[in-house]
């Protein structure tokens, strides 16, 4: 019986047919040791065969949201699967997104074929600094690399009725830093859904955990998912030739390079490092450019 998989938690995960029931099902053993190099075989979104409470297979996916595990022994977390776009939650403060974890989520989207819509949340809580902030990402994310942004508070409501209208009809993946404010936008999107919400640590003024699992809701003709929220984003089968591709303002101004295998880290005639120079490319999506070109021989966003 085909299926598709809303709900993963741990081993056991909820599939539903087209009829509409629900199953409980899990991996098979030897289907669970087969190559796999993932913390799980099986991912949220996942179209499935089952044979009563066994998984038998996965189908091939469209596409999917993946980053490198925490979990050692592993080397990849498939977020979701199957999906036709991602919302990536980003707070200014309280906590602090990261823009290497920006860029970092948007290559990998972009690698994978996922449409990404960056979310700047919680603006009831910011001063006039941290709005000149969301401001200048704007401008960066939104004017210059045409992704869809959208500031929103679930206190004012600000931006609520904007993002339902792009998720109509949609499976879409919530994704972004504990404590960014995930399951509240849900709650707020759909008060039907009532994911759990948690609050912020006073020490770190970092995000506690408090989605532990990964689970889809139907919304409006489509599905949300909800994921924990994650510390760091590595990313995962992206060859060091290829990374500048997926960054679009350094692969078109590496069209002007002196040699055509630039890695434009050092090399002469370098375009992009004078574009970054010249301030044409910025400083920070470089230097997340270069981080990454580094994942493949470090470990530091495990």
């Amino acid at each position: 019986m085909k299926c598709r998989v809303i709900k993963s938690t741990g081993n056991v995960y909820t599939a539903i047919d087209e009829c509409g029931t629900e199953h409980l099902v899990r991996v098979k053993g030897k289907f669970r040791l087969n190559g796999s190099r993932s913390t799980q075989p099986v991912a949220v979104g996942d179209m499935v065969e089952i044979d009563g409470e066994n998984i038998t297979e996965v189908y091939d996916r469209k596409n999917y949201i993946i980053r490198r595990a925490s979990n050692l022994s592993k080397e990849s977390q498939v977020l979701a699967a199957n999906i036709d776009q991602a919302v990536l939650v980003v707070t200014i403060t309280m906590p602090e997104t990261a823009t290497e974890f920006i860029d970092r989520f948007l290559v990998t989207a972009y690698a994978y074929g996922v449409p990404v819509i960056i979310v700047f949340n919680k603006t009831d809580l910011y001063d006039d600094y941290c709005n000149q902030v969301i401001d200048a990402y704007i401008r960066l994310y939104g004017d210059n690399l045409k992704y869809t942004c959208i500031k929103t508070s679930v206190v004012s409501g600000d931006g609520i009725v904007e993002l339902k209208g792009l998720l109509k009809g949609k499976i879409t993946l919530f994704s972004g830093n504990s404590g960014v404010g995930k399951s509240s936008l849900i709650n707020a999107l759909d008060s039907g859904i009532n994911t759990k919400v948690g609050a912020i640590s006073d020490v770190h003024l970092k995000g506690m955990h408090t989605t532990t699992y990964t689970e889809m809701f139907p919304f409006y003709g489509g599905y949300i998912i909800d994921s924990p929220g994650v510390k760091g984003f590595g990313t995962v089968d992206i060859e060091p030739s290829v990374v500048s591709h997926f960054f679009p303002e350094i692969f078109d101004e590496g069209k002007n390079c002196r040699f055509s295998d630039c890695t434009h880290t050092k090399e002469p005639g370098c375009a992009v490092i004078k574009a970054v120079e010249e301030h044409r490319i910025s400083e920070s999506r470089y230097r997340s450019y270069l981080s990454i070109l580094e994942d493949s021989s470090q470990n530091k966003y495990r």
